[in-house]
This record gives structure tokens, sequence and C-alpha cells, in this order.
């Protein structure tokens, strides 16, 4: 018995979920480390940390990206996080 039409995802949002959890959850999982390293004194310790939590942040992100209903949605929030850090970054160097 196949699944019913509307319960799937279209091709394009798969992709776009795809997308995102890889692609924008690497580079949210890298601003996040880049701003703790910067915003906190423990700077070194983040550093050699990131190696095992940039994992599990990408990780948890791309599970996030595929429990969101819209890609488009996911994407605007990953990018815009990104660019908040990065503006926090930059500003506070």
């Amino acid at each position: 018995m196949p699944a019913k039409k509307e319960y799937l995802t279209t091709s394009g949002q798969r992709a776009l979920k795809i997308s995102a959890g890889v692609l924008g959850g690497y580079i949210l999982s890298a601003c996040l480390h880049l701003l703790l390293a910067v915003v906190t004194p423990f700077r070194e310790q983040i550093l050699l940390s990131s190696t095992f939590t940039f994992f599990l942040c990408w990780a948890g992100l791309m599970i996030l990206a595929f429990l969101a209903r819209n890609g488009w949605k996911i994407w605007g929030i990953y990018l815009l996080s990104s660019v908040v850090f990065s503006g926090i970054i930059y500003f506070a160097r």
C-alpha cells in the first residue's frame, strides 16, 4: 500500500532541506564556534574542543532541517543566524 501523496514532500523541498542541513548547518556551526571563541575569554579551549562539538552541533542542525516543513524557511533561519553571528564576530574584534 503506497503512501498518500499529501504526506510526502516535493523533490524541491527535499533538496532544500538536504542543502540546508549539510551546507547551512556547517556554516552555522562554524559561525557559532567562532562567535564563542571571540566573545568568551576561553579562546584556546573553545577552538580545541570545537573539533568534537562542531560535529555534534552540525548533526543537530542537520536533524532540525529535516524536522521543518518548509526548506526555504530553514534556509532563511540558518542564513540570518549566520549573518548575525558573523556581524557580532566582526564588530567584537
